[in-house]
């Protein structure tokens, strides 16, 4: 555990039902869900992407009662998770979770069946590709309105440097076990991958604890 990390973290672990995953997820969505109540639509679709445990979707939904929820993972184990969570807080706007995997296009939603007024993810890029963010640039091509939008959360570089040293040592701490798709992405390689897939950078908007809210849209 890195010096900056709080006492209470448990160790860095990805999978979605994890400790870290959850304790991360109780940390981070009140300040998520404050910037989303000012960016989010009135009414709509909303669609998450690597909704892993459903921690975020649940808690997001019951505040935006106008707003219809897309639960999915490329995971189907999490499922019953997702679901679980749903039932026991009442979450009568949130659709059964679909499988979406960013990396099989055959898995990707059709706007023939619903178009998404936003879509977001959350602290997916620490352990993950930037080439996930081609899949998701052309899942929102597919299905986002006109004026929707993709907000990716999570701590970034920024023009290749660290924005704060605690985000450098967060880094370090990530990259120590040399798992290849490991580490704080570059904000600029997000962007371009989106970008060819006729999805822009809009914003960079600062979020508490050093992140981000990347809001990407139709370019």
């Amino acid at each position: 555990m890195s010096n900056n990390a709080p006492a209470d973290r448990p160790p860095i672990d990805p999978h979605p039902l994890s400790p870290y995953v959850a304790w991360a997820g109780n940390r981070n969505r009140d300040p998520i869900l404050s910037m989303f109540k000012e960016i989010f639509p009135n009414s709509g679709n909303v669609l998450e992407l690597a909704s892993g445990a459903g921690n975020h979707i649940n808690h997001f939904a019951p505040h935006f009662p106008n707003l219809s929820f897309q639960p999915s993972d490329y995971d189907v184990e999490v499922f019953d998770s997702i679901k679980k969570k749903r039932d026991e807080a009442g979450g009568k706007n949130i659709f059964d979770p679909i499988k979406i995997d960013l990396t099989e296009p055959q898995t990707w939603p059709s706007a023939s069946d619903r178009l998404y007024d936003a879509i977001f993810v959350v602290n997916l890029f620490q352990v993950a590709p930037v080439s996930i963010c081609d899949g998701i640039a052309q899942v929102a091509d597919r299905v986002l309105t006109k004026d929707g939008f993709v907000a990716i959360y999570g701590p970034f570089k920024v023009d290749g440097s660290y924005t704060t040293e605690s985000n450098a040592a967060f880094d370090q701490e990530i990259l120590a076990p040399k798992i290849a798709e490991w580490g704080l992405k570059d904000v600029r390689d997000l962007e371009r991958a989106a970008n060819a897939h006729n999805i822009a950078l809009k914003k960079i908007m600062d979020m508490p604890a050093n992140n981000f809210i990347l809001l990407f849209g139709r370019a």
